[in-house]
């Protein structure tokens, strides 16, 4: 065990996600919120002063506090490396929420400083650690399928344009259905299936330009620079097949859906972008779904560094890890390659996938008490 009681936390980062993240971190028994850091003080201090966190500060200081542990950064995509490079040079560890990096170079640069300095890296998203997701993924080792053979996954609808007020990031390069929903999806089937090993893929805008429907700036048209409908064939290491579509063309919605079908059986995984779900299992000789019972409570964003906390103190492999998110953002950006070239191209990345969370994980449970490990 690597020292004792509740992990000092730093949010670095107090925008619109550090409302999503702090419910969870401050509640936890198992996190001490120490400092929330900004370079808007007064937004840090807001956010401070919303949840009960005792500091807000700069980010250096925060970086620096004697009591923090684990940043967990929050900034803006572009900032996520520097931020990220500082927390490891100060020697903290560090949890990014997504993406890892801008690219694949920078992101292995940043886990090899973090093996460096002996300190840690995770990575967001954290909804494959939900208890409808790792009941299914439990399911899978237990072969509940037999043996996983394919994947299909959909993300599809009209797009954010409709009731987003500035969806103009949404279409820029960086962004668009793969590279924004995109780390949801694969991180939850990459926990099912492991490492993939190559990709083809193809794309295509649907239109040039889209138009604002809600807000004050309702009717403004914005160019679009990114493929707005993506089709990818993913193979992996393990042998497994799966068949992807993100799209924001698609006048009918449907997201959350990832089908697993084995020799036996098919699963249908909860909604990969979400916090609640069952899981449902169709065997052959089935004339419907069958729900799947999930043991533990509704979780929310956060419960990864919850998690990450929990491995720190019992030295073990923490579940959302660095080389899983690099893995995610290396088939990302394969796809997008793929879809360019219009051939195959080699996911060079790897990663060991983590065993299922013990049933009934709980993150409000203090588990830092002599006598009860976190699992």
């Amino acid at each position: 065990m690597t020292g004792y009681g509740p992990v000092g936390v730093a949010v670095v980062g107090c925008g619109t996600v550090s409302h999503q993240y702090l419910p969870t971190l401050t509640t936890s028994p198992d996190l001490r919120v120490v400092a929330c850091a900004d370079l808007d003080l007064d937004r840090a201090g807001a956010v401070a002063a919303r949840y009960g966190v005792p500091h807000a500060t700069d980010v250096p200081t925060a970086l620096h506090h004697p009591d923090v542990e684990l940043v967990v950064n929050l900034t803006i995509p572009a900032a996520h490396d520097a931020v990220a490079g500082a927390a490891i040079a100060a020697g903290r560890h560090v949890y990014n929420e997504k993406p890892l990096s801008m690219d694949r170079e920078s992101g292995g640069r940043l886990l090899a400083a973090a093996a460096d300095g002996g300190v840690r890296v995770g990575g967001a998203p954290d909804t494959f650690l939900t208890a409808g997701t790792q009941a299914a993924l439990a399911m899978l080792v237990e072969g509940a399928v037999g043996t996983p053979q394919t994947a299909l996954l959909l993300m599809q609808g009209p797009g954010p344009e409709s009731w987003h007020e500035s969806p103009e990031f949404l279409y820029q390069r960086g962004a668009g259905p793969l590279f924004d929903l995109g780390p949801y999806y694969l991180t939850a089937l990459a926990s099912a299936f492991g490492p993939a090993s190559r990709v083809a893929a193809a794309g295509r805008r649907a239109f040039p330009h889209r138009t604002i429907g809600a807000g004050p700036r309702a009717g403004t048209s914005f160019p679009v620079e990114v493929p707005t409908h993506v089709t990818a064939l993913v193979e992996f290491v393990a042998g497994q097949v799966a068949t992807l579509v993100f799209s924001f063309d698609s006048p009918l919605s449907r997201a959350g859906f990832l089908e697993i079908t084995g020799t036996t059986a098919t699963l249908a995984l909860p909604d990969p972008n979400g916090y609640d779900g069952q899981p449902r299992l169709r065997r052959a000789t089935d004339d419907d779904w069958v729900p799947v019972p999930v043991p533990g409570p509704r979780s929310g964003r956060g419960i990864g560094v919850v998690e990450m906390a929990q491995a720190i103190r019992l030295d073990r492999p923490h579940r959302a890890s660095g080389e899983q998110a690099l893995h995610v953002l290396d088939l990302m950006m394969s796809i997008a390659e793929a879809a360019d070239t219009g051939g195959f191209v080699t996911v060079k990345s790897s990663f060991t996938p983590a065993a299922p969370l013990p049933s009934g994980w709980d993150p409000t449970v203090a588990t830092m008490v002599v006598g009860r490990s976190p699992g």
